[in-house]
């Protein structure tokens, strides 16, 4: 069953009042570097196997936590519990339950997010960063997330789509929840996902609903069976305060990401075909926001869930880098 992967032992942490349930490889002892794995939506910490199973043969302690609201975690029912600022203290707690003064970090599409941001708040905590997917973009104090993403996109973009309570969900309850995950895991279209009106978000979704190549009936199993449990409410509830967490983060406005970091990204990721996106990552505005950004990587011919469908090459890049350190 793809639930046991070999060499990865499972708990449970007591963190910011939410209990974390939290994978890890490696050394369970003796001060081994530790490596914090966050992922994105809808994933889990499963995402991360390939590279667990990497940093564990190269001495590396891999933790890759389930984040509030997803899999074996606590799913807080407020709304209002999933701002990234909650979510960092989840970190914060999982960091010093960990025992060590500072972590490598890799983050992914929201866990890449929720990384930028750990960084930003708390970096005497990270000693470097890989993010995957999502650049980090400085707070805009003249136009909050979802006005910017209205004004590039429209109304009918994803992330939009995504705000009412109960909707998306009914949605995805209208599929067979395997479906659902090869339809998502499939898509390759580099462009924003926009959603007519007239049209779910799966109809809308470029994929044809086959497991893709870099997966298995078997993993697609695993996570069907976690989120038929869960749902994805706790997930989507982080696209519905994406504007809070910007509320909150205006003492923040103009601050810079200082620790040493390397972005990998896809050329077919949607997140890198949103309007700007380029020109910000090659033309100087993304190390301007990160001075201490020390390689970009484009992967060609790659699309959004990155760590999976290259799991090898992001590994070594990921070990490359934090080898550094």
């Amino acid at each position: 069953m793809a639930a046991t992967v070999e060499g990865v032992r499972h708990r449970t942490v007591e963190a910011n009042g939410v209990r974390l349930h939290v994978a890890e490889a490696g050394p369970e002892e003796g001060g081994a570097p530790v490596v914090l794995l966050l992922h994105g939506f809808p994933d889990l910490w499963y995402g991360w196997r390939h590279q667990m199973a990497a940093l564990a043969a190269r001495g590396y302690r891999a933790v890759a936590p389930d984040l509030r609201g997803y899999g074996d975690s606590d799913s807080p029912p407020d709304a209002s519990s999933y701002t990234t600022f909650h979510v960092v203290g989840d970190l914060v707690a999982l960091i010093s339950e960990l025992g060590q003064p500072q972590v490598f970090v890799v983050g992914h599409d929201w866990g890449a997010i929720v990384a930028w941001q750990l960084c930003l708040l708390r970096p005497d905590l990270v000693r470097a960063l890989v993010n995957l997917s999502v650049a980090y973009h400085p707070r805009r104090p003249e136009m909050s997330p979802l006005q910017t993403i209205r004004a590039a996109c429209g109304e009918d973009h994803y992330m939009c789509r995504f705000q009412e309570p109960g909707v998306a969900e009914a949605e995805f309850a209208l599929y067979d929840i395997k479906y659902v995950f090869k339809k998502t895991f499939g898509m390759r279209k580099p462009a924003p996902l926009i959603l007519p009106k007239d049209k779910s978000f799966f109809d809308s979704l470029d994929s044809d609903g086959t497991c893709p190549p870099w997966l298995s009936e078997e993993d697609i199993s695993y996570y069907a069976e976690k989120f038929a449990k869960t749902g994805f409410t706790g997930g989507l509830n982080y696209y519905r305060c994406m504007d809070r967490s910007w509320e909150l983060s205006a003492p923040w406005t103009g601050a810079l990401i200082k620790v040493p970091s390397k972005f990998i990204v896809g050329d077919l990721d949607i997140t890198y075909n949103a309007p700007g996106v380029q020109d910000y990552i090659h033309k100087g505005g993304f190390k301007a926001s990160v001075p201490n950004l020390e390689d970009v990587v484009i992967m060609e011919g790659v699309s959004h869930f990155i760590n999976q469908e290259k799991p090898n090459e992001v590994s070594d890049h990921i070990c490359e880098f934090f080898s550094k350190f």
